[in-house]
């Protein structure tokens, strides 16, 4: 699982975005802070994979804290900006200190979501490579700068997307498109046509299982990080 921190100094927003967290396959929440201080002593004492750091705190700017992280050598986590923070500067120093991605507020659950399995998509791969050649490198940028809005293709919906991750994040091994169709209760054309531009994405991986005699099965399974992995 990737265990994250949510830093944000709303309670209220804290807990919703805490909440879009442990709606994602693969994420769950480590603590809240709603400081730059209590930011970095969370970092510090649970040692999460991932922090969504929101830019206007009360006590310090999270771009300080984005700071301290990065001069803390022994403190590795990476950073998604959650934050209003509209202003170039803010993105600027934000993509300088190495944010994964930088989310702006408000947003809607199917925006959060997609930015945090584009994030495991792309850590999944980099746990698989000891060194990596220019092919990793483009296919690991590449998922992190896919957007699902901006990528469906004709014919495809968000809210039919999202029913065909939920099935597959219900499944550690994978699903045949069959199963897929059945549980998003699509039909099976359907299923294949979101399933195929999920692996295009690379957020879908398809292997084969080899059992009884006969054809292999395909299999389609959800691309995050390993449970019990960070």
């Amino acid at each position: 699982m990737i265990r994250t921190l949510v830093v944000d100094d709303d309670f209220r927003v804290a807990e919703l975005h805490a909440a879009y967290v442990e709606r994602v396959p693969g994420f769950e929440v480590a603590g809240r802070a709603q400081t730059g201080v209590a930011a970095l002593n969370e970092v510090e004492q649970l040692r999460p994979d991932l922090v969504l750091l929101d830019i206007y705190l009360p006590d310090m700017s999270g771009l300080d804290v984005l700071q301290r992280l990065r001069e803390d050598s022994h403190l590795p986590v990476d950073v998604i900006a959650v934050t209003a923070a509209r202003d170039v500067d803010s993105l600027r120093t934000a993509m300088r200190g190495g944010v994964v991605h930088y989310l702006i507020k408000p947003f809607l659950f199917p925006t959060f979501e997609e930015k945090l399995l584009s994030y495991a998509a792309a850590r999944e791969r980099m746990t698989r490579i000891d060194r990596a050649e220019q092919g990793d490198v483009d296919r690991i940028f590449r998922v992190l700068r896919t957007a699902r809005a901006d990528t469906l293709p004709k014919g495809l919906s968000d809210a039919t997307l999202e029913l065909i991750v939920q099935a597959l994040g219900r499944s550690r091994s994978g699903l045949p498109a069959a199963a897929v169709a059945e549980e998003a209760g699509v039909s099976r054309v359907t299923a294949r046509r979101y399933l195929d531009h999920l692996c295009q994405l690379g957020r879908v991986e398809l292997t084969m299982r080899y059992g009884s005699p006969g054809r292999p099965e395909h299999r389609y399974r959800l691309v995050t990080s390993p449970v019990g992995s960070g």
